[in-house]
Parts: C-alpha cells; sequence; structure tokens
C-alpha cells in the first residue's frame, strides 16, 4: 500500500468503540478506511490532523429532512454540524406513499407536526412518486452532501389507503389494516429503514386537526409489525404521551415480539408530568431485562423554544400594536418599537384572546431567558427575566422588549419547554447514561422557525465534554460513541460509526479546544422564500463522506458523495472491529 485517496495524520482518533483515545493516523481507500494507526502510504489527499480530534461522523437518528431531500443538495444544518447520516420520516410524517389528491393533505400535515412552511414544499416538491418504492427512487436519484436514511410513515399509509376516514382518525376495516400491512411490508422490502408512528397530542395538522395516527387501533399497529416481521428487517419508531402508560407501554411490547423488530421511543421530562420519565425508564429498564429491543430517544439539553422577532414565536406576538406591524421587514419593525410612544402603547396592552398556548407562553417569565452568544442552554433560576424582573424591581415585559429590540432584532430569548423542570440538566443526565436510551430528536430539518437542536451532537462535546460548571462532565469517547456506533447499529447500519479497517470512511477532524456553537439566525433559503433556523458552529476542521472530504473548515468543498441508504448495511466483510466494541 504505497498511495491511498486521504491519509489523516497525526490526530487524536476517538474510534467510536468507547475505548480510550489514541494517536494515530487513518488511511482511507475507495471510500474505505484501510488502516489505523502508524500510516506509511502517502495519501493523495492528506489532512494535517496534529492536535485535532479523529472521530466517527454523527449517526443522527431523528430528523425530518423528507421534503429537503428531494430539492436541496445540502443536508444542512444537520451537515454542517458534523453528522454523515441522517434517519428522516420521523414521527409518522413524510410524503410517501400518496394519491395525488392527497398532497396537500400531507402537506398540512407536515406543516403543523413539523413547522416546515406549507409555501415551501407546495413549492419544492416535485412529487414524481406515489409508492414509497418510487419515493426512494426520486431521493436516490438526487446527489447530496451526506446519506439519508428514510422511514414510512403511518400518518400517509393510513392516509394512502383510507383517504379522508384515515385523516379524520376513523377505524380501519380488516382490509384496510391487511393493505396497510403490505404497504408497510413492501417499503421494508424496497429500502425504507424503519417504520414510525405518532401518539401525542401535540401532533396537529396546519388546521389544527390531531395526526391522523393518534388512537390507531392495537388490531391496525399489530398488522403493521406482521409486516416488519414479514420483511425480515426495519425499526419501529414511536411518539406518545403514554396518558395510558399501562396499555401504550404493553402496546409497545407486543409490537416487538410480533414483528422481532428493534423499537425506539422519545424520553423527554415535560412540565406537566415531571416524573412520567422515571416510570417510562424503569418500563423501558424491565422490557431490555426480558431480552426485548428497546431503546428510548434522550436527549442532552432542553427541548427549547427560540423567542424572537425574527423567529415564528415571541412573547408579543398577540399584542394588537404588534399584530399592526407583524408583516413589515424585521428593520422595520424594529425601527418602529424603538420609537418610546409605540413602546410604552404596546407594553400596556392586554393580550388578544384565542391564543391559549402563545399567552401562557408571554406570561411563563420564570422560563425565560435571555439565550446570549454564545447560547447559554443550562440557565439557573436567577438568570430567568422574572428573577432579574423582581431584583431590578421592574415589568418583566420591559426586559423582554429590550432584549428582543437590540442587536438589530436578532436576539432570542430561550424557552426550555422540555428537560428543564428543576432547572438543571441533571435529569437528562440520568437518561443519557441509562444504558437502554440512544441520543436523538434533534429534528433537523423541522421546526424551523422556532427550535434549532440540529446543533445538539456539537453540543455534547462542547458542553456536557469540555465547558460544563453546574455539574458532573461526561468523557469525550462516551458521547463519541453515543452518537455514532450507537446511534448507527440501532437502526442496523453496521457498516459505520467506527474507525476501523473496513468500515465505510465517514469521520471527522475536530478542533475540540476552539469548537465554538453560536446562537442561532435565520436565514430565507427555502423555496418560496421561506425562512428557517441555522444555528452555525466553528471548529469542525474537515467532514469526510465515503473518504471524500465534503466540509473544511464549516465550508462545502463542493463533493456531493452521499447517498440514499437502502435498509440496513451489514458488517462490511473484513472489518477489524476494535475490541472496546464488541
Amino acid at each position: 500500500m504505497s498511495e491511498v485517496d486521504l491519509v489523516i495524520r497525526g490526530g487524536t482518533v476517538v474510534d467510536g468503540s468507547g475505548g480510550a483515545p489514541v494517536k494515530a493516523d487513518v488511511a482511507i481507500d475507495k471510500g474505505l478506511i484501510v488502516a489505523v494507526g502508524k500510516v506509511d502510504a502517502k495519501g493523495r489527499e492528506e489532512v494535517d490532523a496534529t492536535g485535532l480530534l479523529v472521530t466517527p461522523g454523527w449517526v443522527d437518528i431523528h430528523t425530518h429532512y423528507d421534503g429537503q431531500v428531494t430539492w436541496d443538495e445540502r443536508m444542512t444544518p444537520s451537515s454542517i454540524h458534523g453528522a454523515t447520516t441522517v434517519v428522516m420520516g420521523n414521527c409518522g410524517v413524510g410524503f410517501a406513499p400518496v394519491r395525488k389528491t392527497d398532497h396537500d393533505r400531507l402537506i398540512r400535515l407536515m406543516e403543523g407536526v413539523e413547522d416546515i412552511p406549507g409555501a415551501a414544499l407546495h413549492e419544492g416538491l416535485s412529487w414524481q412518486w406515489e409508492s414509497f418504492g418510487d419515493y426512494l427512487d426520486a431521493v436516490e436519484a438526487k446527489r447530496r452532501d451526506i446519506d439519508v436514511a428514510i422511514q414510512v410513515p403511518h400518518g400517509a399509509v393510513r392516509v394512502y389507503v383510507m383517504g379522508e376516514r384515515g385523516a379524520k382518525r376513523e377505524p380501519a376495516t380488516d382490509a384496510e389494516v391487511a393493505e396497510m400491512r403490505d404497504i408497510v411490508r413492501d417499503a421494508i422490502r424496497a429500502g425504507a429503514i424503519g417504520f414510525s408512528t405518532s401518539r401525542t397530542v401535540a401532533h396537529r395538522t396546519s388546521d389544527g386537526d390531531l395526526t391522523p395516527t393518534i388512537g390507531a387501533a392495537d388490531k391496525e399497529m399489530m398488522a403493521i409489525a406482521e409486516g416488519l416481521r414479514e420483511a425480515g428487517a426495519g425499526v419501529l419508531q414511536w411518539v406518545s404521551d403514554f396518558r395510558d402508560v399501562d396499555h401504550e407501554f404493553s402496546l409497545v411490547e407486543k409490537l416487538v415480539e410480533i414483528s422481532g423488530r428493534p423499537l425506539s421511543f422519545s424520553l423527554v421530562q415535560a412540565d406537566v408530568m415531571p416524573d412520567q420519565w422515571r416510570d417510562l425508564l424503569a418500563r423501558l429498564d424491565d422490557a431490555a431485562g426480558r431480552g426485548l429491543p428497546i431503546k428510548a430517544q434522550v436527549q442532552g439539553r432542553p427541548v427549547g423554544l427560540m423567542l424572537g422577532l425574527q423567529g415564528s414565536v415571541h412573547p408579543f406576538l398577540t399584542r394588537p400594536s404588534y399584530r399592526a406591524i407583524a408583516d413589515r421587514p424585521l428593520e422595520e419593525r424594529v425601527a418602529i418599537m424603538r420609537d418610546p410612544a409605540f413602546r410604552e402603547k404596546l407594553l400596556a396592552e392586554d393580550l388578544e384572546p384565542g391564543h391559549p398556548f402563545l399567552n401562557s407562553l408571554a406570561g411563563a417569565y420564570h422560563k425565560m431567558f435571555d439565550l446570549g452568544d454564545p447560547p447559554n442552554y443550562e440557565p439557573t433560576p436567577e438568570e430567568s427575566i422574572g428573577a432579574r424582573a423582581k431584583r431590578d424591581g421592574v415589568n418583566p415585559d420591559e426586559i423582554v422588549y429590550d432584549i428582543l429590540t437590540a442587536n438589530g432584532g436578532r436576539n432570542f430569548l430561550f424557552f426550555p419547554l422540555h428537560n428543564y423542570s428543576d432547572f438543571s440538566l441533571e435529569n437528562a443526565l440520568t437518561m443519557i447514561r441509562n444504558p437502554n436510551t440512544l441520543f436523538g430528536l434533534s429534528d433537523g430539518g423541522a421546526h424551523v422557525g422556532v427550535i434549532c437542536d440540529v446543533s445538539v451532537p456539537t453540543y455534547m462535546l462542547t458542553h456536557w465534554c469540555r465547558d460544563r460548571t453546574r455539574g458532573e462532565r461526561l468523557d469525550l469517547p462516551f458521547v463519541v460513541k453515543s452518537q455514532t456506533r450507537d446511534t448507527a447499529e440501532a437502526v442496523g447500519l453496521l457498516d459505520r460509526g467506527l474507525i476501523a479497517p473496513g468500515m465505510k470512511a465517514d469521520l471527522n477532524v475536530i478542533d475540540f479546544d476552539n469548537l465554538t456553537l453560536y446562537s442561532p439566525h435565520i436565514v430565507n433559503d427555502l423555496p418560496a422564500g421561506g425562512k428557517r433556523l441555522i444555528q452555525k458552529t466553528d471548529g469542525y476542521t474537515a467532514s469526510i463522506v465515503s473518504g471524500t472530504v465534503s466540509f473544511r473548515n464549516g465550508e462545502p468543498t463542493g463533493a456531493l458523495n452521499g447517498r440514499l441508504v437502502r435498509g440496513a448495511q451489514g458488517r462490511p466483510e473484513g472489518a477489524r472491529i476494535p475490541a472496546a466494541a464488541d
């Protein structure tokens, strides 16, 4: 081996096995890792990783790029945060299978559940498919920067089979149940990585209707599980409020037993049920102890809303004076709001009725914080707007007003919706450390005007491994393993997530000491000029997809080496797996 395609020289390799970091070179040829250690071969291209970390690329198993993947070559913001594989089609929403008569229905469903602008979806989606297999073909035909894998969504399947009756959550007939089973089976055989569904009342269409899959009968769910069993592949992804926890968790267990396939469900701490996560974690541990392959997807920071004038939501949205200027450009709105007379008038107004969520949010000053730049995702109670107002003897609205109108109106307030009932991340730490949980819930591509959690993989390194002061930190090898090997293997992608000879050459080269996460900002780059939140970072020296450098110092190189991953991928023949990974 005198010459190879790429050599990463002299880095500190954190290989994804959970083992200790080692100084080593990494040689890559024909899209695969061919050597780890002292590499004498010359690289046709070389990356100097002296003083830098070398890790596997992140495998993000919870995203919503189902529309974006059809019109965009770049899976941003995930790809600028070191993700080299993303799994979409989560939460039971997506765009296939679909009949022509239901295009608008699926757009309204995605717009409502995942806060993706309907105008962008109407303009961006080509709808050159009907079956799920057709959709995979359309995705496969487009070049992109990173790999994508796709789950078949229950909502689309139900509407395809039942039409308006399915959208209205009516019971399926036996024939319809059998058709859903067959569609899911065939989708898995065509290359779907799994099947997803939602049973939470938080998921609604843009018209306010509940998502079609809430309350789907047990027989419907069990028939779909039989479809996965017949396919002999795929995973299940589950979102639920677990309001009837005994029945719901029992159903989860039945689906795993029937299908013989792994299942993961979303787990967060919700303020309305602050201790439910403990019960679910105990049930999860019991099920895992009985050999059932069930995991919970958790997140290492609060699921937080970004409240700001440039986003979708902020505390003044239902004040009459603000509503009168809401459609004006940001610069013009800020200029108006800086007029003392306008400020005084707006702050004296009552909230308009008929907006229960927005109005409850507007008064929750005890959980409202100045996000700052760099952003602070673990603020203390004393830093809340409410606490600041009490200390200063002012109306909290005055502090909110001044924050939002500063910096050209580009500042954000942070409202931790989940995982922060106790004003610390200690409960998240308990979830993270549980052996039956997975890193997930980034929602990349979704909630584009109010949530920007796609940066969590970067945050896990900056906050948990380096900067945290309010409690324990996490070991770097644990965090790297958790968002590479563990997530890859959870969805059956055994060919990636480890730096070892024979494995797929998806890697990150990271300046760990200088890795920086900036505050989110809005860009208008979706179809039809739609806006979305982007969060930039510095410190990713290089991101490599299938052996090709796709990003250098956060900027795309022009390489589009990503592909559609059809279904589970076996361990490459001859791959030499590190002992710590066994």
